[in-house]
């Protein structure tokens, strides 16, 4: 589904990704781990069009994207949920909602099916729809975040850290819910701080450190590998 070929970023004269490599296959969930500054987040704002690539190819679909718009990156498929829950503070659940839809606004149909799987996924939403999105808590404030990225219809949904500030109960929610969503079929690129719980829905996983990717295998191996235990303590885990 999505094939990044020797990639190369830059930040101005700095190199923020070294040829990075990975595949992604329909219906996978991969993982992506390393310390703050790895070139984690890098790597997902280049897929989503934000940031340029130097060298390298990326494809979705065998269709090259390197360096596409943002909004043509959404077109196509690919949906991010970014770091930090960044919603908009003054409107409504509902409003924040449709605007995770405005490429199926004259779809009226569409939007409605749409709105209504985001609130069975997540009951929470439909009860707090009318209240301004920055009144909610920081875990109902990252459903609306991942609903909002639902809404675009994605076949491939790129997350930057969802369990960033939620309590151990809330993780395991969110997790649970992206592992019902794989289930349903949307293929997954988790980048995430707590190896292990995330280890734990994916199918395989990628280390990355100071731009170059380090290790990678199937999620059942990385669990058991002593040296990702050691590389987890350099994380935080």
């Amino acid at each position: 589904m999505l094939k990044i070929r020797k990639l190369v970023v830059h930040y101005g004269p700095l190199t923020a990704l070294h040829e990075i490599s990975i595949e992604i296959k329909k219906g996978e969930v991969v993982s992506l781990f390393g310390p703050n500054g790895a070139g984690k987040t890098t790597l997902l704002l280049t897929l989503s069009g934000i940031l340029k690539t130097s060298e390298g190819r990326i494809t979705f679909q065998e269709e090259d994207i390197a360096n596409l718009d943002p909004y043509k990156i959404v077109s196509i498929g690919i949906g991010h949920v970014p770091q930090g829950r960044h919603t908009f503070p003054t409107l409504s659940v509902f409003d924040n909602l449709l605007m995770g839809a405005y490429l199926h606004r004259n779809a009226r149909e569409k939007v409605k099916d749409e709105l209504e799987k985001v609130y069975h996924l997540f009951p929470i939403l439909e009860e707090r729809k009318k209240q301004r999105a920055g009144t909610l808590s920081g875990g109902e404030q990252q459903m609306l975040t991942i609903g909002r990225a639902l809404m675009g219809r994605p076949k491939l949904l790129l997350l930057d850290e969802p369990s960033m500030g939620l309590g151990p109960h809330l993780k395991e929610e969110i997790f649970g819910t992206l592992k019902e969503l794989n289930r349903r079929g949307l293929t997954l690129f988790i980048v995430e701080q707590e190896v292990f719980l995330t280890l734990g829905i994916s199918h395989r996983g990628y280390f990355l450190r100071n731009g170059r990717l380090i290790k990678e295998g199937p999620a059942s191996v990385l669990t058991e590998s002593k040296e990702i235990k050691e590389i987890c303590l350099g994380i935080g885990n």
